[in-house]
């Protein structure tokens, strides 16, 4: 027992350490190049809060690289230290030795989808939020619901709220769509109901469209107009719209559900959202499949390995095992290939595959 905490604990140490280090590069790259957009636009504390915001999303995509250099960095040392050696003698086996850092790394994973995946989440939906209020100083916003779709827009013309029972694919052409609109003072100064609405040129296109005045002094139905059609200005375009409910990463995975059934409800396509959602719950694994990748190559003594082919070969089948489960992604998002096979077979042929290179170098 006590050396599978020992080996547990010094796997934990590693993975720590490389993902702070990585942290550390991906903060100064962000800052460089943020800095660099940004010119004398916004001020270094603002830039600082982007990059404090930008890095946890950078780091969730790393994850799969820092398991691979941790399992390579602890099986190396462990081979130079003889502590494989003597592990070996005293009657334990290679997967036993194993065993531990495999059980740290499903655990992580667990906690990985569990508590950052709710965090990048937030912190990247925060960060394009920001981001567009830092440099246009405008924002927009959408959300959906068992109510139906909401959008928010700003712009010259001032803030829109926008209520629309459901919507096409790709949220350019609402149905049964009530709007407030308000003046720059932020009160309300127009409500608007119309049978549906496109967005083309700049612009909501409505029509069989009833107005109603919201103006102090002024009483509403007296005020009433009917109109064929109406042009409302927007700042939104196919692919904003698109990117605030098309990110499947930027719904925590314990709001997927429910987000997938709003945009059932509301007409849209939720494939890619399912998808995300299946490799979400499969990342433990595939977490898995990397230490067992990076262990295949580097747990022989030291002597009888050639170390930096060893890691280069660990390093490469791990990236490539990662390109073959975005492909997946990418078909399963396409509808090409049902959404658990997408999601679940490149993770569990990662971990057959390597923990058959693993039995293969422990027992030839």
């Amino acid at each position: 027992m006590k050396l599978h905490l020992y080996f547990a604990r010094r796997f934990l140490m590693l993975f720590l350490g490389i993902t702070a280090v990585f942290g550390l590069f991906q903060m100064l790259l962000d800052l460089i190049d943020e800095m660099r957009r940004a010119g004398d636009a916004l001020t270094f504390t603002e830039v600082l809060t982007l990059v404090a915001l930008k890095l946890p999303e950078g780091l969730y995509e790393v994850l799969p690289l820092v398991m691979i250099l941790a399992a390579v960095s602890m099986f190396l040392g462990l081979a130079r230290s003889s502590e494989m050696v003597a592990t070996r003698a005293a009657g334990r086996s290679g997967l036993s030795a194993l065993s531990s850092p495999v059980m740290v790394a499903f655990v992580m994973g667990l906690m990985i989808v569990g508590v950052m995946n709710p965090i990048v989440a937030a912190t990247s939906k925060r960060y394009a939020d920001l981001r567009e209020t830092f440099y246009s100083g405008n924002t927009s916003a959408l959300s959906i619901g068992a109510e139906g779709l909401w959008l928010r827009q700003g712009g010259e013309a001032g803030q829109s709220a926008i209520r629309a029972s459901r919507a096409n694919p790709d949220g350019t052409e609402l149905f049964d769509v009530s709007i407030i609109r308000f003046a720059e003072d932020g009160g309300p100064f127009q409500r608007m109901h119309a049978a549906n609405a496109t967005l083309s040129d700049g612009a909501w296109a409505l029509s069989d469209v009833i107005s109603w005045p919201l103006s102090p002094g002024i009483n509403p139905e007296q005020g009433v107009r009917r109109l064929d059609s109406f042009r409302l200005p927007s700042n939104l375009t196919r692919d904003s719209i698109l990117d605030r409910f098309g990110r499947p990463s930027a719904v925590p995975i314990w709001q997927l559900p429910s987000f997938i059934s709003g945009l059932d409800e509301a007409g849209f396509s939720a494939r890619r959202h399912v998808v995300w959602m299946h490799m979400e719950l499969a990342r433990p694994l595939f977490l898995t499949a990397m230490v067992l990748v990076g262990a295949a190559f580097t747990m022989q003594p030291a002597r009888m390995a050639r170390t930096g082919l060893a890691v280069l070969s660990a390093v490469l089948l791990g990236f490539g095992l990662y390109y073959v489960r975005s492909f997946a992604q990418i078909m399963g998002e396409n509808g090409q290939l049902p959404a658990l096979v997408a999601a679940w077979v490149p993770p569990v042929a990662s971990v057959l595959l390597a923990l058959g290179l693993v039995l293969h170098m422990e027992d030839g």
